[in-house]
């Protein structure tokens, strides 16, 4: 590809910073660049359209984690290994509310259901007994009690007759914060070009050559923050999690209001209005779902439908709208990697399907890694 000489020197020529990936993270990180260093050259690729792995694709959540999921992980990590990833969680989406605004991206703290099976009776007496420690670990973070036991007003079948509420959970609109970050971003100074895959990069002489599909260019500095593509880049504790969703058509006197973790996480739903949006089913076939592929499967898909004609709405009639999925970036540990990987290459991924609430303490952690 050949550039006139105005296109490489305005947009080629002297970058301090290039960021691949216009995701949470990576807009996150070039906000706090241009914060930190306002007069450097900051640049972000994205190989889509639009931001294509998931900060444009996910569900909405505004969470830090169910009774479930936080018992899990205190299987493999230590009592302050989980404060810390329940704290930086917190802390990204009170950066993220800070950056957007509420109102910007129709933040709402309706708060957070967890469904338990029928053949989960003993995962629920579990929660139930376990709750009050939990909720003493949290304290410190929330300085009141997170967790409680509510009875199901919803309508739900096929489950476990109490729900667990989280009154700390929310729910936000996807397209909206992503849309305000963008423009943010670009004010600031930013140039993002889109439509543009990394193939690899090189280092020499103190900088960082960048290869793309057509073309290559120098900076002086590279932040990878592709989180489920990352393995593509040569990032292997990072593994690719495609999670695939469903919205329905609006549903006329919806009564479902707040944000739902179903069967161990494994599925989550939510109101968007008075539609309702269900995605998961990653369990159903998860070496299959380790992948970059943005596509759909059968099994999945007619799970997803099945599970909300017998358990979400069983009283209703609903039609599909809109299908879709999104590629997240999962390890063996819930911890983000946040490193320099080499003289001029630094990451911050591995965000464990938590983008939402921790992309943006990532993404600011990236950039402060800058000297």
């Amino acid at each position: 590809m050949n550039f006139s000489f105005w296109e490489q020197d305005s947009w080629f020529t002297n970058i301090d910073y290039t960021v691949i990936g216009s995701g949470i993270t990576g807009l996150n990180c070039a906000l706090r660049l241009k914060e930190r260093f306002p007069q450097a050259k900051v640049l972000i690729l994205e190989r889509g359209l639009l931001p294509n792995g998931a900060s444009t694709k996910n569900a909405g959540f505004a969470c830090f984690g169910s009774l479930s999921e936080i018992l899990d992980d205190l299987g493999s990590h230590s009592e302050e290994e989980v404060q810390e990833l329940v704290q930086k969680r917190v802390k990204g989406l009170e950066l993220l509310r800070k950056n957007v605004g509420d109102h910007n991206m129709d933040f709402q703290l309706n708060g957070g259901y967890e469904l338990l099976t029928k053949d989960d009776e003993e995962l629920f007496e579990q929660c139930r007994s376990k709750m009050h420690e939990i909720n003493r670990l949290l304290k410190p973070i929330f300085k009141e009690d997170v967790f409680s036991v509510r009875k199901n007003g919803f309508g739900f079948e096929n489950i476990q007759e109490d729900l667990i509420f989280n009154r700390f959970e929310g729910q936000l609109h996807t397209g909206k914060m992503m849309s305000v970050l963008l423009q943010k971003v670009q004010a600031s100074g930013v140039k993002i070009l889109n439509n543009m895959s990394v193939n690899f990069f090189s280092e020499a002489n103190a900088s960082v050559e960048v290869h793309t599909d057509n073309f290559s260019f120098k900076t002086k500095n590279l932040l990878i923050a592709t989180n489920g593509f990352a393995s593509q880049l040569g990032l292997s504790e990072v593994k690719p999690a495609r999670a695939q969703v469903l919205i329905t058509d609006p549903i006329q006197n919806l009564e479902i209001k707040g944000t739902f973790h179903l069967d161990r996480g494994y599925y989550y739903f939510r109101n968007v209005g008075d539609r309702i949006l269900f995605g998961g089913g990653r369990n159903l076939d998860i070496q299959a779902e380790e992948t970059c592929d943005l596509e759909l499967t059968d099994l999945i898909q007619n799970r997803l439908e099945e599970l909300l004609k017998t358990t979400i709405l069983p009283k209703k009639e609903f039609s599909i709208d809109r299908r879709w999925s999104g590629i997240m970036g999962v390890g063996e540990k819930k911890k983000p990697i946040v490193k320099q990987v080499s003289e001029n290459v630094y990451c911050g991924v591995r965000l464990g399907g938590m983008g939402v609430a921790i992309g943006s303490h990532v993404g600011r952690e990236l950039a402060d890694l800058m000297e």
